[in-house]
């Protein structure tokens, strides 16, 4: 069954504290397990990205919960698509800091990747390889 992807941006609410993000970490983990879906999220202090994953009922209903939070504003989707595989299979949700810079690069990237996917035999947008290049010292450093 092909699974469906999601990338979105969006703006942190006034007064969110970095213990209130980790604690929405944890509690997305714990619905996206259930929703058999997975993903990242990206937090550079004021700004989020968000990457996730799953079958397409389990990415629908996270996606209706991120738009109903209000954790965050400005919600962007970036881009949504079709895949054959996960690009994190590990991580039910993880939370990235990442650099304001490098956050601002990638919503400016090619998100389209995401539509070409599925009919592209495993073909990535520049957006797909700029965040993993920003996720993987994160996580193994």
């Amino acid at each position: 069954m092909p699974l469906q992807s999601i990338a979105y941006a969006s703006e942190a609410s006034s007064g969110v504290t970095a213990e209130q993000i980790e604690r929405l970490t944890r509690d997305a983990a714990r619905f996206n397990v259930e929703a058999g879906v997975t993903g990242v999220l990206l937090f550079d202090g004021q700004r989020f990205v968000q990457y996730f994953e799953g079958p397409e009922d389990g990415v629908e209903a996270v996606y209706g919960r991120i738009l109903a939070a209000t954790s965050h504003r400005e919600i962007v989707e970036l881009g949504r698509g079709r895949a054959s595989i996960r690009r994190f299979p590990y991580w039910a949700m993880r939370l990235v800091p990442v650099v304001s810079d490098d956050l601002r690069d990638l919503i400016r990237q090619d998100w389209d990747g995401l539509r070409r996917y599925e009919a592209n035999a495993g073909a990535i947008g520049s957006a797909m390889v700029q965040l993993a290049d920003i996720v993987t010292p994160q996580v193994n450093g």
